[in-house]
């Protein structure tokens, strides 16, 4: 596609494009009374692409906003630590797993202003 933007979300830069969706961190405390089909807006946008135009923001765009919507919460595949002491003989496993949310990107808009001075 021809647009796409990059955000800042739960710690990680995404690149992100109307349409797709998308696995992020946990980043929001109270997703159990949101629900699925919440409706989101991230105004932390870094850059947007938009054909051959791109705007860059230092550090964020100011009126740049993108619309999501919460699909469900997921977890990322497990990870096995494991801990062995091999003269001592002893064994310690242990599983970590992450919570993601799953969410869909629907618009990506950039609000300039008109700065005529009259």
């Amino acid at each position: 596609m021809d647009k796409y933007a990059i955000i800042d979300i739960g710690g990680n830069q995404l690149r992100v494009e109307p349409g797709r969706f998308h696995d992020v961190r946990h980043f929001i405390s109270k997703i159990d009374t949101l629900g699925s089909d919440a409706k989101i807006s991230m105004n932390r946008v870094l850059l947007i692409r938009n054909g051959s135009e791109v705007d860059i923001g230092h550090p964020w765009l100011a009126d740049a906003v993108v619309t999501g919507r919460i699909l469900h919460n997921c977890f990322e595949k497990k990870l096995v630590i494991q801990k062995i002491h091999s003269k001592k003989k002893t064994r310690r496993i242990r599983g970590y797993r992450e919570n993601r949310i799953r969410l869909v990107i629907e618009s990506i808009c950039i609000c300039k202003k008109d700065t005529n001075i009259r």
